[in-house]
């Protein structure tokens, strides 16, 4: 798998984790799913991801 690959995969489970937490311990991890959103946004604008910067330093192949 690639960076993308490993984006998607990770923002998608990150997603899911927020969601399941709102409903099952608090409604303020809704914040956490809008952090998540935020910065897929950023990242579509500025063409910068934080978590691809991580992936690669890990060794993760473009």
């Amino acid at each position: 798998m690639n960076v993308n690959d490993w984006l998607r995969l990770i923002a998608g489970i990150m997603i899911a984790l927020s969601l399941l937490l709102t409903h099952l311990v608090h409604p303020y991890w809704v914040f956490f799913t809008l952090f998540i959103a935020v910065n897929l946004a950023q990242s579509a604008v500025t063409k910068w991801c934080p978590m691809m910067s991580i992936l690669r330093k890990l060794g993760v192949k473009d």
